[in-house]
């Protein structure tokens, strides 16, 4: 409509805006129909939009992964003894029984400082020449090494140095250091497990090795006796590697986890000894993981389920072409509620009985119901125990849903024996055969489905770049015809201005001639 101000009806006295709006109903109709239409596009992208999310993600992750027979080798590790170690295995572990046994645990180095007697240590705020650990010289070198395979780096420690302090230093040089004021000690280790990454403090200088053996620290260089003798409660613990025996074979790590040949082993205690100072061994048995194959499959066909049912739903739902979309007058008299429930209704039966929903429909129902060949023998879901209910039976837009007998959590199957597990633990070359041939039939159908054509964009299970086109072509309808719809209310008002005018000059005639008849 056009924004110009208008007077009109001022000397007729008519209602020209309600006349003019009456004259312009049929075009103002067509323009709020389009207006309709462009919306029900708009929500159908949006539905369709939704629906492909969902159908990729089934077709890229779970039927992918599906498809793969490396996905069904599944492995499950236990050991007699989990107090020694705790096991996992992975898909490439050997099934079979082996035997374990742990020689050491993995340890970090470090070194519990003696107790520094003065009671002004009780602060980590002091002084090395309060606490009187450094008076014969300004500062002195001591020395760190961080690593076993690493070389010395020197500290230096002078006499404004507080205890708080001297630890940031041995920190800097990669060990995990502090101190504890409220025990007076000092607490020094490496930063990561094994005989590696072990470290080492020390001095070249009487001087060093003495403010170390006052601050609690001993040093290499050192006797037992003088480290006993100067540092008091000294407790030093060497870095070392784990080192377990695994039929009989010696592994070594610098922490406690091992990865040998698919097993992942964490050691958690010493085996003992027997008799002969033998270390005592415990048995660690692989095998396939019939429930994590089963929950695999299982969960494949939930999500295969709510997609298919959801299609279904869609295709099959009542038709809603009865209910046009809202003006804003009409939604002006209705409730917000109101106004959500009719919209909902129109966006139900927006794919109803539509073609390219029907093509996935089909594609998936029948590519799940193929036989292929495993062996010598034909197989189908069917022979695994899964299948569809009966017509009667299932449920509204259910009865492309699959159901596992045996399955615990369907109450329709839950009686029915257990085909699929039992085959998956007596003969799992065939199970793994048959669904990666089914999931590679699907997937080869989907990706066809869903090349880019000119219709549609790659991996789209609808022609989105139609319904982009027919979208921009409204939009572009309904703007000349706004456009149309203004010139023509345009026209009928410059026509009442029109009379308008007439009247106000015949007016003004027939009051001069009254003036002059003296009237």
């Amino acid at each position: 409509m056009s924004d110009r101000i208008r007077m009109s009806g001022m000397i007729s006295g008519m209602d020209t805006d309600s006349i003019v709006q009456q004259l312009v109903q049929a075009k103002s109709t067509k323009v709020d129909k389009m207006k309709g239409t462009l919306q029900k596009t708009e929500w159908k992208q949006d539905i369709w939009k939704e629906l492909n999310t969902k159908m990729y993600s089934f077709y890229s992750k779970t039927l992918d992964n599906m498809r793969n027979e490396g996905s069904f080798n599944k492995m499950k590790a236990s050991i007699v003894d989990s107090s020694i170690a705790s096991v996992s295995a992975s898909s490439s572990a050997v099934i079979g029984t082996q035997t374990l046994a742990v020689k050491q645990l993995a340890k970090s180095g470090y070194i519990t400082g003696g107790k520094i007697a003065s009671s002004d240590a009780s602060s980590g705020d002091t002084t090395l020449y309060k606490l009187g650990a450094l008076t014969s010289e300004d500062e002195v070198t001591v020395k760190i090494k961080s690593s076993a395979d690493g070389d010395y780096e020197e500290i230096t420690l002078n006499q404004g140095m507080t205890l708080t302090q001297v630890a940031s230093a041995f920190a800097e040089k990669g060990i995990n250091a502090s101190y504890d004021a409220t025990n007076q000690r000092f607490f020094l280790s490496s930063k990561e497990s094994g005989a590696d990454a072990d470290f080492d403090i020390t001095a070249d200088s009487d001087e060093g090795l003495a403010v170390l053996a006052n601050l609690g620290l001993s040093a290499s260089g050192a006797t037992d006796d003088e480290e006993n003798e100067i540092a008091g409660a000294w407790n030093n613990i060497d870095g070392q590697d784990a080192i377990i025996y695994l039929n009989g074979a010696e592994f070594e790590s610098s922490t406690n986890t091992f990865s040998i040949n698919g097993l992942s082993i964490t050691a958690q205690s010493v085996s003992e000894k027997d008799t002969n100072g033998d270390y005592i061994t415990t048995n660690v048995s692989t095998s396939s993981d019939v429930d994590a194959i089963y929950d695999m499959i299982k969960d494949f066909f939930s999500e295969y389920n709510e997609l298919i049912k959801e299609m279904d739903e869609k295709y099959n739902a009542e038709s809603s072409s009865s209910y046009d979309v809202l003006t804003d007058d009409e939604k002006s008299a209705m409730s917000e509620d109101e106004i959500e429930k009719w919209n909902e209704k129109i966006k139900s039966g927006l794919l109803r009985r539509d073609e390219s929903l029907n093509k996935n429909i089909r594609m998936f129902k029948d590519a799940m119901s193929s036989m292929f060949e495993v062996g010598d023998s034909s197989y189908s879901l069917s022979s695994f125990g899964i299948g569809t209910l009966s017509y009667f039976l299932a449920g509204d837009n259910e009865k492309g849903v699959y159901h596992i007998d045996g399955d615990e959590d369907d109450t329709n199957t839950s009686g029915n024996e257990d085909k699929l597990k039992t085959m998956i633990a007596t003969d799992p070359e065939t199970v793994t055969s048959f669904f990666t041939q089914l999931s590679n039939n699907l997937y080869k159908q989907i990706t066809e489905a869903t090349k880019h054509s000119e219709y549609r964009s790659v991996y789209s299970m609808y022609d989105d770049k139609t319904l982009q086109e027919e979208y921009d072509n409204l939009e572009s309808d309904i703007a000349d015809e706004e456009e149309s719809l203004a010139d023509f209310e345009d026209s009928y008002y410059d026509k009442f201005a029109a009379m308008e005018t007439a009247l106000a000059k015949l007016q003004e005639k027939q009051n001069a001639i009254s003036s002059l008849l003296g009237s």
